[in-house]
């Protein structure tokens, strides 16, 4: 795909800021390069893959600070990644025609809104065992559904984790992480299997993700409130998801 120098910087700036704001609140940022590849009318067949091997790093990256900050819990992790890694594979090796993949893409990114505007209870220490069987179900369907857009599904896990009360704001950013990272490695395998390949400006677009990543999820877990990194963030996914749902 060729691509203007001019145009291409704003973009690759523009993806810094995304992997910076998605990596502080412990996500790999999938959902928004895939808005922002549409928004510059990025081909459709570019387009997962590419997400997902950000997600890779960016995610990486975030989990090893929320994790090294002491906010990951094993235990709720197992039972979301048991069902979610085969089902994302499944869901990787499925090819979605273009139009379908934008309008499905455009509402799994209001998940990611109501999860960031979603008023949290003001209690965060009210919460409740997992239920084993409950995560394996949900961790099945995320993954799939992950898969098969190109996401790493930690804009779906989180706020399922936090209604159903079953960790704090930081536990569910660390343990969604390292989901996005296993379903981002499961989805790309599985679409790799069917020969999609990468194309040459995925490498710019790894180095500045990870440069963002790094400052990102190291502020995040560490030095921020990320309140109002949360609240840019949904302006941001509130606008692409418009632009997918509706033109």
């Amino acid at each position: 795909m060729e691509i203007e120098i001019s145009i291409l910087i704003v973009f690759l700036f523009i993806l810094s800021v995304l992997s910076f704001l998605y990596a502080s609140v412990g996500h790999g940022g999938a959902s928004g390069y895939l808005a922002l590849m549409a928004l510059f009318s990025f081909p459709n067949n570019t387009m997962k893959q590419t997400a997902l091997l950000l997600n890779l790093f960016v995610a990486g990256i975030a989990f090893y600070n929320y994790r090294k900050a002491g906010y990951f819990r094993k235990e709720l992790f197992i039972p979301f990644a048991i069902g979610s890694i085969p089902a994302a594979f499944t869901g990787g090796a499925m090819e979605v025609e273009p139009l379908m993949y934008k309008k499905i893409l455009g509402a799994l990114l209001l998940f990611a809104i109501a999860r960031i505007f979603w008023k949290r209870t003001k209690n965060e220490n009210s919460l409740k065992s997992a239920n084993f069987f409950q995560a394996l179900i949900i961790g099945l369907a995320v993954g799939f559904f992950s898969g098969l857009i190109g996401i790493g599904g930690g804009i779906i896990l989180t706020p399922i984790i936090l209604l159903l009360h079953w960790g704090k704001m930081k536990e569910a950013a660390a343990v969604s992480a390292l989901f996005i990272w296993v379903n981002s490695f499961s989805g790309l395998l599985g679409q790799l299997s069917s020969g999609v390949e990468l194309y040459p400006i995925a490498g710019a677009m790894l180095v500045v993700a990870v440069i963002g990543g790094l400052a990102g999820s190291y502020l995040g877990s560490r030095k921020w409130n990320n309140l109002i990194l949360e609240y840019c963030l949904g302006t941001v996914l509130i606008s692409a998801s418009v632009k997918l749902l509706f033109f």
